[in-house]
């Protein structure tokens, strides 16, 4: 089967996909907002005939498109999102996503004729904020795909090889409160347990791993300066490149700084933990596979791949399956992401062709999989491999 009809199915949508992808961006809808860009997607798979469930685990703006080819084939997972950057507008590129993996899955469809497969379009909202695939995948999500694939407009075309777990707490400190001149001996400040434990954080750092990072600030302080607070809020974030470490050492030494902290100060606290963003288990199979067809398409500043990023909810689900995110390039390579420069260029040309690229890519890498089934065997053993290795080094 010849890749190059994978340009011609692509072209035949672009237009279509184009004028969605403006739309969303014009909406710039923040997470759990994402109503009609959400629709936008929805209403054209349901035009392209996707079988599609909305408001799916309990989030409105989520959706579940299928489309099946026989039986017994790949599960081909394509996901996106849609939400903007509140206040900001689409100053990360989400706009172009789900365009983008429906033009992959509309060329599969048109050019893939005689194996059998499936492909799966799971629309994610709340990226940016909540983590919405955290949500769905605890609604069980995912489970019916043997591969996750994405894209993300960049400043260069490559694929990630890590991305951070993420662990975000708030806690609220309370004290005794009383007048700090006529009597502070009364007191118990619920803002020094927060101080405590920043300093206390501060002393870690020299004995966990150095790739680790560490996050902290002050939402409330407790009130002026001449009376001693009764109660004190702050917000701590916990990373590092291994979802495991992150989980077995980092989170419970923090819990023991804030159980000193409140022993010490003699208060009390109540601990409330965000959603956990796990870290990507690299799959470089998958990587190389998908590059390979970056070249072949001849994307634009096609680089190495990242080594390091930070946090997102797309590590969760691939701590679970397979997966890999096509960086698709669209502004100077060095461009910062939720910058000015990537919002100014969300819609003009190489923005489109970014989208173009994504849809080619991972149409051709789930064509190359469909014609050598042996690879998706391999990149699933290298998947369990890997996974495997890192449970092991943190017990």
């Amino acid at each position: 089967m010849k890749k190059e009809v994978i340009k011609q199915a692509v072209d035949q949508y672009l237009p279509e996909l184009v004028k969605i992808a403006d739309e969303i961006y014009d909406l710039a809808e923040p997470g759990m907002e994402e109503v009609r860009s959400a629709g936008l997607l929805t209403d054209y798979l349901e035009k392209m005939g996707f079988q599609v469930e909305k408001g799916i685990a309990g989030l409105p703006t989520a959706f579940r498109a299928v489309y099946e080819q026989g039986q017994g084939g790949p599960s081909f997972g394509l996901l996106a999102e849609y939400d903007a950057l509140k206040d900001i507008g689409h100053a990360c590129g989400h706009h172009m996503q789900g365009p983008s993996v429906i033009g992959a899955a509309l060329a599969l469809r048109d050019t893939c004729k005689d194996q059998p497969y499936k492909i799966v379009i799971y629309g994610t909202p709340a990226e940016e904020t909540i983590g919405g695939k955290i949500i769905m995948q605890e609604k069980g999500c995912f489970k019916d795909i043997d591969i996750a694939l994405m894209m993300h407009a960049a400043p260069s075309t490559c694929v990630d090889l890590r991305c951070m777990a993420l662990e975000c707490f708030y806690v609220t400190f309370h004290g005794v409160e009383s007048h700090a001149a006529m009597s502070p001996h009364k007191g118990k400040s619920a803002f020094d347990a927060a101080l405590l434990s920043f300093q206390a954080i501060e002393f870690m750092r020299e004995h966990v791993l150095e790739d680790s990072r560490m996050h902290y600030t002050i939402l409330d302080a407790g009130g002026p300066s001449n009376i001693v607070p009764g109660r004190a809020k702050a917000e701590y974030t916990l990373r590092s490149y291994s979802t495991d470490y992150l989980g077995n050492v980092i989170v419970p030494r923090f819990k023991d700084i804030i159980k000193g902290a409140c022993l010490m100060t003699g208060t009390t606290c109540d601990l409330e933990r965000s959603y956990p963003f796990k870290a990507k288990i690299p799959c470089v199979t998958l990587n190389d596979l998908i590059m390979e067809n970056a070249h072949f398409f001849q994307a634009p500043q096609i680089t190495g791949p990242r080594e390091k990023t930070g946090s997102t909810d797309f590590g969760n689900v691939m701590y679970e399956v397979p997966g890999c995110c096509i960086r698709t390039a669209f502004v100077p390579e060095g461009t910062a992401a939720h910058s000015k420069e990537y919002l100014e260029a969300g819609k003009n040309q190489k923005a489109h062709e970014a989208l173009r690229s994504g849809s080619e890519i991972l149409a051709g890498t789930c064509m190359d999989i469909l014609e050598h089934p042996e690879f998706l065997q391999k990149m699933k053993e290298e998947f369990e491999e890997r996974k495997r290795k890192e449970q092991m080094e943190t017990e």
